[in-house]
């Protein structure tokens, strides 16, 4: 699986993450325990570190990324869809960024919230905990607060997930 360190940048990877043959992690990364990476996705912690909570997956073709001045954070049980692109922002625990979405640069989702799919938060984004954000730019849907702890079937079946990968995942080519 490419894991490339980047000079004296070398990225950590809890024993019990999973990071699927093809995903790219480089540099200033730090998975913890249970974490999870699938294909396609790429975590490049060149100018900067990336952080990823216990219990999270960043999903197929997800792209996180992150600056000198932003860190990329995401905390723990937290489920980065297909597809999403994160640049230096901070999701706090039990948060959905779904498929499709963008966070840019100083943007902060609080615990348990969620940004939509297809949804755009734009430099220095605030999504308060429990809400949800849709649209392009991102909005905050009004009168609707998100369930707690509402990732944790994903969350879960993800975790299972890991095993099953790294007990029967075997190339044919």
């Amino acid at each position: 699986m490419p894991i490339y360190a980047l000079g004296d940048k070398e990225p950590i990877i809890h024993p019990d993450a999973y990071v699927h043959p093809d995903a790219t992690v480089i540099g200033d990364v730090t998975l913890r325990a249970f974490a999870s990476v699938w294909p396609q996705a790429v975590l490049r912690g060149d100018s900067g570190s990336i952080q990823i909570g216990e219990r999270t997956s960043v999903q197929d073709g997800s792209i996180l990324h992150c600056t000198e001045f932003h860190p990329t954070v995401v905390g723990a049980n937290c489920v980065i869809g297909h597809n999403v692109h994160i640049e230096g922002a901070t999701v706090a625990d039990n948060c959905l960024i779904a498929s499709g979405s963008v966070l840019l640069n100083g943007s902060v989702v609080e615990e348990g919230a969620v940004l939509g799919a297809g949804a755009v938060m734009s430099f220095n984004g605030h999504i308060p905990a429990r809400r949800m954000a849709l649209g392009v730019p991102a909005r905050i849907r009004e009168n609707h607060e998100v369930a707690a702890m509402a990732t944790v079937p994903i969350v879960d079946g993800y975790v299972e997930r890991i095993k099953i990968y790294k007990a029967g995942l075997r190339r044919l080519d």
